[in-house]
């Protein structure tokens, strides 16, 4: 068998004639340690071979060249229903569950999406930890490619499972529902050209693939595997695989597994008409969100750009225009009190064509004066026009690629291969497969000023969002978007705007940035052969304030560095409104620093402020060159931070804001947050914090900062390029530069939780306030020990483990009761417990019922019939992930700093949980499911939170077969303070370990 078209330049047919190799070398990081191979299938697949030896994970992903903007007209999300129904079964292996349970069974997991051109499939699977394993690992790594590509290969579209996916479509679709995100994007295609698909619905619902296909005698599945057989075309996929094993033995692999996927000689889609046209442009869309938000999105039809990549020409363009430092549009925004933050940047209107979008985040005074802001987006395109383009930036652009790529850094094996997989569809050059969409290779400024010359008045669509129908012409949204149901109305661009727009002038108050001061210069990392690197952060200084702990990089050799603090404040959170000025606080030094730290974040440097139950959260990350710079300025604002009442109102009415959305959210995420509001000692709700966020005054503010810096404990960690000097340093910037005084060991306390009587059967109910959400949610936590318990906290991992495969397969592929369905270990303070999470459009009580049924019956006999291989299995699954080594600097920073904060400061803790997994029994797991999880037995400790839509029928009532009564014993909680008050606390988390003897200095 011959490659069906000719070969590219650079391939070579391999010497055993089954595929062709890219000879070139692959252009890579210099701080990449993988070796990779080009290939070309006999088929026309293109697939890319990742030998890291030392992946403790292989994965692979395929990306299909087509997407939703190629569902036919009359099938909407036929493309993405595709996605959800190839993952069914295989004629090879026809059994539905199979692929994910073989996934869950070997420190697994697989997932998929679908967007306008593309549809991508991957899966990430463990490689045996046991020493000796090898024959099992590569088993397991070749049957896990044979399972994804029987997918492409020979599909089995179960009719069994049609109707069921259908429905798990539209039960995406219902997530999202109230979503601004998607109801604003999906009104800006619906609103786009009838010549260009652009304008398509692509997560389709049960309208679009049942009932509207039913009525016109249309099988939704034929047609499903009519659009399969014409686009899922080798010629048009891109694989990627990545594992352990050699070169040559993946590409093997990737010969024996794919060649058999059939080229039909396709083509990628491609669309001659633009998405908008004269019609659509100079017209500005109002749009009614859900939320408290108001914005303004300045849009630019543009020619794709993926031709001029080695250029990249919009990078200079939107680099300028989202600019936040002197000079820029942001920056004369804020000083009129207009906006509170800008955006831009492009996306994609289908293959060919592009949009450049500005997006401005804006104040109630904004809205008033939307149309000028427009103007002022104009004067400085119109800047740019006239200034040309700078080679000073030009220079800082690529300076700041090349140093991006050069140290570029590890992501997770299934994130690392779609992210390839993807660009492999962008048509670089085979050498720069790796590279393409970092490096500026070539420096062009007549393109650049050529898309500049596109950003024109006649090329630009308006979109305003804003709740208030006063501010939209003629008072009202006059239409509602087909799908989503959101309001809106379409209004042509007035005259008097387009006049001014068409006799723009110069803003002397516009100007380019000045050149940017924190571009690192010193990579030294001082690398050396470590072989066994420091498995913890040591203290280096521990005195009654501060207490640092510093841990030299000795695994990924980056210039980089994270530099954590935690100052913890007891007046910070005394009461809600305390709790509202701190975040008022850490929001003004933002909002000071803002143009300063956005030219440190342009040069890989940036800084977080935030407030929590403890105090505040100090991060600064990123190249270690200025990063002690970047800390004196921030502590130094921090300390001398001036209350302006302009600005303190602009933040005050942005918080507020944020803090009545928060009720907005879905109702699974607002189940979880009441969950750990009800198991925590202290937490003040976002209503008791917006109730007293709207009398505090700049002055209340100006009396408050002094008291919250005033009284202070220190604890940081410095870990990365860094020395130890270098740390000490670091705590005494923040030491002298905030000056506060000691705490007492008693106000060092960490938080306590609620331990939940034995027998406990709590619900709490409340009602999703939205009245159009049809969504309801449940939180349902089971309490089973303490995190100090060694022994505990592996049996719950054991038992989230088992559990996590079987629940998603029950609750949302069986049993359809909603798209989010979720599980796992939970950890509140001191005390552990296995949560499952489930959001649903059926009441939460029936949802209740069937966890409990799926607890009762399907884990219960599933505990009760497991061999010992299969639970083997499941132990060396979650061994392979607790195992599973950092990938990345700030991974390793991560689990050192939630040790930290947990007040545990358990570094091994990942150690001794294997050695405890490798402990535990077969019986051992059943009696702990037998004694606390099941929920028929009095020892079970179960509280739940129920967030119930308006859109339900009243209590009692609802669809055949649900089961709408609480189990005997359950008790209702009314009383959220009552309930606190008469429930006992766990002790507080303590270390682990003892400072005074903790390795140091």
């Amino acid at each position: 068998m011959a490659i069906e078209t000719p070969l590219p330049e650079g391939f070579e047919l391999s010497p055993d004639g089954t595929h062709a190799i890219f000879r070139k070398p692959i252009e890579i990081s210099p701080n990449d340690e993988r070796s990779y191979r080009l290939l070309r299938l006999m088929n026309d697949l293109e697939v890319l071979v990742i030998h890291d030896p030392k992946a403790d994970k292989s994965a692979a992903c395929l990306d299909v060249h087509v997407g939703h903007l190629s569902d036919p007209d009359n099938l909407q999300g036929l493309a993405h229903f595709l996605e959800h129904l190839l993952f069914m079964g295989t004629e090879k292996y026809p059994r539905e569950n199979e692929y994910k349970e073989f996934l869950s069974l070997h420190a697994g997991k697989s997932n998929a999406s679908t967007s306008l051109d593309n549809t991508e499939f991957h899966f990430e699977v463990g490689h045996a930890h046991l020493e000796g394993a090898l024959d099992r690992q590569v088993l397991i790594s070749v049957m896990s490619l044979g399972l994804f590509a029987q997918f492409f290969i020979s599909p089995a579209f179960n009719v069994s499972c049609k109707e069921r996916e259908i429905h798990a479509v539209d039960s995406e679709f219902k997530r999202n529902l109230q979503l601004d995100s998607r109801r604003i994007y999906q009104i800006s295609k619906h609103l786009s050209s009838r010549d260009h698909p652009y304008w398509h619905f692509g997560t389709g619902n049960l309208l679009t693939l049942q009932e509207g296909p039913k009525e016109e005698g249309i099988d939704s599945r034929d047609e499903l595997i009519k659009f399969y057989h014409k686009y899922y075309s080798a010629n048009i996929m891109k694989l990627v695989i990545l594992g352990r094993e050699p070169l040559d033995v993946l590409a093997g692999w990737a010969v024996q597994k794919f060649s058999e996927v059939r080229n039909l000689g396709v083509a990628p889609p491609a669309y001659p008409s633009p998405p908008l046209t004269s019609k659509e442009l100079l017209t500005t869309v109002y749009i009614k969100p859900v939320r408290d938000t108001r914005s303004l999105e300045i849009k630019f039809l543009i020619p794709g750009t993926t031709p001029y990549y080695t250029v990249q020409p919009t990078s200079y363009i939107t680099h300028l225009i989202g600019h936040e430092g002197s000079g820029s549009i942001l920056s004369l925004l804020k000083k009129k009190g207009w906006a509170n933050g800008l955006s831009a940047g492009c996306s994609s209107g289908g293959i060919g064509h592009e949009f450049l979008k500005i997006t401005i985040d804006l104040t109630s005074e904004g809205l008033l004066h939307h149309e000028d802001i427009t103007v002022i987006v104009f004067q400085y395109i119109q800047m740019l026009r006239d200034e040309g383009v700078k080679d000073y930036i030009l220079d800082e652009e690529e300076s700041l690629a090349s140093i991006a790529f050069q140290f570029k850094e590890m992501q997770p094996a299934a994130e690392y291969v779609t992210k390839i997989a993807r660009e492999m569809q962008q048509g670089y050059a085979p050498e720069w497969t790796l590279s393409g969409s970092t490096l500026i290779r070539a420096r062009d400024t007549d393109l650049v000023m050529d898309y500049i010359s596109k950003l024109t008045v006649d090329r630009w669509r308006g979109q305003v969002v804003c709740q208030d129908a006063s501010k939209v012409p003629g008072g009202a949204f006059t239409e509602t978007e087909r799908w989503y149901g959101t309001p809106y109305h379409m209004d042509s661009v007035s005259s008097e705007l387009l006049r001014r727009l068409q006799q723009i002038g110069h803003n002397p108050e516009l100007h380019l940035p000045s050149p940017n001061e924190y571009i690192p210069k010193d990579f030294e990392t001082g690398k050396v052969d470590t072989p066994n690197p420091q498995m913890s952060p040591v203290l280096v200084q521990h005195t009654p304030l501060t207490r640092i702990w510093h841990k030299k990089d000795d695994v990924f050799w980056v210039p980089k560095v994270h530099i954590y603090f935690r100052l913890v404040s007891p007046i910070a959170t005394l009461s809600p409104n305390h709790l509202v000025k701190s975040i008022l606080y850490v929001k003004l030094v933002q909002d000071v620093l803002n143009e300063d730290s956005y030219s440190a974040a342009l040069a890989g440097l940036s800084y977080s402020l935030t407030s929590n139950m403890e105090g505040i959260i100090l991060k600064v990350e990123g190249y270690n060159d200025k990063a002690l710079l970047l800390l004196q300025k921030v502590v130094q604002t921090m300390k001398t931070l001036q209350v302006d009442d302009e600005r303190f109102y602009r933040i005050k009415d942005d918080v507020e804001r944020q803090h009545r959305n928060h009720s907005l959210n879905n109702p699974n995420i607002l189940a979880i947050y009441y969950e750990k509001y009800l198991n925590s000692e202290k937490q003040w709700t976002f209503a008791e914090r917006l109730e007293e966020l709207q009398g505090i005054t700049p002055e209340d503010l100006e009396r408050f900062i002094p008291q919250l810096l005033d009284h202070l404990h220190i604890e940081g960690l410095v870990h990365g390029n860094m020395s130890i000097s270098q740390a000490v340093e670091a705590g005494n910037i923040v030491e002298k530069g905030l000056t506060p005084r000691a705490l007492s060991p008693f106000e060092l306390i960490s938080m306590r939780s609620i331990i939940l009587p034995e027998g406990c059967r709590a619900v709490y109910q409340r009602d999703v306030i939205d009245p159009s959400n049809l969504n309801s949610g449940i939180d349902y936590y089971i309490q089973t020990g303490f995190g100090a318990d060694k022994t505990g906290r592996a049996l719950v991992q054991l038992m989230a483990q088992i559990i996590q495969e079987p629940c998603f397969n029950q609750l949302r592929t069986i049993e359809q009761l909603g798209y989010i369905v979720s599980s796992g270990v939970r950890q509140i303070g001191g005390t552990l417990g296995v949560v499952i999470v489930v959001q649903s459009e059926r009441d939460p009580i029936h949802v209740e019922n069937r966890i409990e049924n799926f607890l009762r019956v399907r884990i219960a006999n599933m505990l009760e019939t497991m061999t010992e291989e299969a639970y083997q299995k499941q132990v060396q699954s979650l061994i392979q992930k607790k195992l599973e080594k950092h990938k990345n600097l700030k991974q390793e920073t991560t689990r050192y700093w939630d040790q930290i904060t947990s007040g545990f400061y358990n570094f091994e803790e990942v150690q001794e949980d294997v050695q405890e997994l490798e402990k535990i029994t077969l019986g051992t797991i059943r009696i702990f499911f037998s004694k606390l999880i099941s929920p028929d037995v009095a020892q079970s400790k179960k509280l739940s939170v129920h967030f119930r839509s308006l859109r339900l029928p009243p209590n009692g009532s609802g669809k055949d077969g649900d089961e709408l009564v609480l189990k005997d014993g359950t008790v209702i909680i009314k009383d959220v303070d009552l309930f606190k008050a008469n429930s006992k606390l766990s002790a507080a988390p303590h270390p682990t370990l003892d400072f005074l003897r903790a390795p140091k200095l």
